[in-house]
Order: structure tokens, then sequence, then C-alpha cells
């Protein structure tokens, strides 16, 4: 089932989560784990993160050589599995950085041959490589020429024409949205334009980054209905863990932790900052279900010990 069609027949509020593949050389025991934990909340889809090549350098007694490789690879196998075993609909992203549009479309027709019918369209984070594009071949610049090329598609129309048996595909495409505004972005008007020029393209939803103030989720999605934009907007929350994630989080998806939270975490034992993240969690959640928000989104990736004591905290 679509995500969009999962929205609009709920009866109640729906809990999703997401999660990354192992790294390189892992095996798959890790993340069937961590599915058995999380199907246990009944979601009606999971998001599963795709990760392009990535260059390191490693110094070896003949000089640095250079290394370029896939530190995560594994997206469509655990699609497959989430969507077989599991019965749940599995939502993989799809990349602009670090893939042709040819290799996109390959990667849509064998997801098409399996039945998944979510996408989330991004343009993914920049790995520091840049990957070299092979004579004949595009690439996708932004986002929404991503959700282009998909809605091409469910029209029946590829990148060749001489594609056998080619009919056209089925897909619900979902974008993200940025309640802080995208880092590049001047200001959050501006951000939330390109956030339209993707539904205006094709996209049926959106999914936000983390936030830990819903007054920037609500600011969001009001300026996104001033703006014409009418798609469900799903708020996207990652309970904190850690004191380290104090400094990594804001570093690395350019948000904002409020003083509150950040003081009560820097206070506290190591072993009680779970706890501290879980209860700010719980509040979050709660006032957003107040609002009527048309699911919740967690940023799981590969630790469910605080989504367990968050849903043990809510009784959902």
């Amino acid at each position: 089932m679509k995500v969009i069609e999962h929205l609009e027949k709920a009866k109640k509020p729906l809990i999703s989560f997401e999660i990354i593949p192992p790294k390189r050389g892992g095996d798959i025991g890790s993340i069937l784990a961590l599915l058995d934990d999380l199907v246990k909340y009944n979601p009606p889809f999971i998001d599963i993160t795709s990760h392009a090549a990535e260059v390191s350098y490693d110094e070896g007694p003949n000089g640095i050589k250079k290394i370029v490789k896939r530190k995560r690879p594994g997206t469509l196998g655990i699609c497959a599995l989430i969507q077989n075993k599991y019965n749940v609909d599995a939502v993989p992203h799809v990349l602009t950085k670090g893939f042709t549009r040819e290799e996109t479309e390959d990667f849509l027709i064998e997801l098409n041959y399996l039945g998944i019918q979510n996408v989330l369209a991004i343009r993914g984070d920049d790995s520091g490589y840049d990957k070299p594009i092979p004579q004949g071949r595009s690439v996708n610049k932004y986002a929404v020429d991503l959700v282009k090329q998909i809605i091409d598609m469910n029209k029946g129309k590829y990148l060749e024409d001489n594609l056998l048996d080619a009919k056209p595909t089925n897909f619900c495409i979902g974008v993200s949205g940025y309640p802080e505004k995208h880092f590049e972005a001047p200001n959050l008007k501006t951000d939330v334009k390109f956030v339209k020029e993707k539904i205006d393209a094709g996209a049926e939803y959106i999914v936000t980054q983390m936030f830990y103030e819903n007054k920037h989720y609500i600011n969001f999605v009001k300026l996104a209905r001033e703006m014409g934009i009418t798609v469900p907007v799903i708020p996207g929350l990652k309970i904190l863990t850690s004191k380290v994630q104090l400094n990594t989080v804001p570093k690395n998806f350019y948000i904002n932790i409020p003083e509150e939270l950040s003081d009560e975490i820097h206070a506290a034992k190591n072993e009680h900052v779970i706890d501290i993240g879980v209860e700010w969690a719980a509040k979050q959640v709660e006032e957003l279900l107040n609002i009527n928000v048309p699911a919740v989104h967690f940023y799981v990736m590969q630790n469910s010990k605080p989504i367990v004591k968050l849903m043990e905290r809510l009784k959902l």
C-alpha cells in the first residue's frame, strides 16, 4: 500500500520508523533483531536509507592510496526483507548525489519488480566524493529533478525508448522538509519554496528533518500551507541517547537543541541520558498528536532500545 493511502485510511495515530543498512561486510542478523523489535508496534511503513560511494585514504608502505566504496550497501535487499518477511511497506531512499539517472532508473525498476510502491526522493548528503560521470550518462542535480524522473516512469517514460515491456511504474513519492530550514537556504521561506517545487513536480507527502521544539514544525506547516502546499507533513523525531549527540546532532543535521534539554543532559549521569531523551520525545509526541499530525516518524537508525522505552512510556 502507498504511504499516502496509509495516511488517508488511518483511524488512529500512525508511527513509522527509519533504519540504516549495516556497514559493508556486516551481516543481516542485526537488522533482523532491529526489525523484530520495531514491527511489534505495527508501523505501516519503514524507511531504509541509501548511501552513495565515499572516498577514504589509506596510507601504506607505497604511499597514500585512494579508496572509493559504498560503506553501507544493501538497501534493496532490506526493502525486500521488510515487505516479504514482515509484510510492512518499505520506503527506500533514492538519492541524486552519487548516482547517475541511469543507475537510478535501474534501481527503481528493481524496486518495481519487488512490488515496492513507495520511495523518498532526496538529494542526499555530500560524501566528499565527486563521482566521475561516464560519457553518455546524466545526473539529477536536485531532488526536484529526481521527482520528475520518477513521475516520468509513472507515466511510462523511460530514459531509453526501446525498453522491452516497459510499463508505467506506480510509485508514491515522499520528499524531505526542514523545519529549521536547509543549511544551504538563505531563509526558511525560500527553503519552503523549494519544497513546493517538489510537490508541484508530483511528490505526495513530506517527512521533516528532526527537531526538538515543536514550534519549528508548527511554523513550517503554517508557512507551507500559506504557500499552497496541501500534502501531509509528517514530523520526524530522533531520541537523544548520549551526551556526545549534543555535539554531533547539531553538527551533522544543522538543527538546534533547546537549552533546557541540553542542560539537563549535561548535568545527568551517562546512564540516565536515554531516559531524559525518551521523556523529552514523549512530550513532543503527545503535543504533536494533540494537533492531529498525520503520523510521527522516528529516526531509529540501528538502535531500538530508546524506541521500546518510548512506546512503553506512551502506551501506544
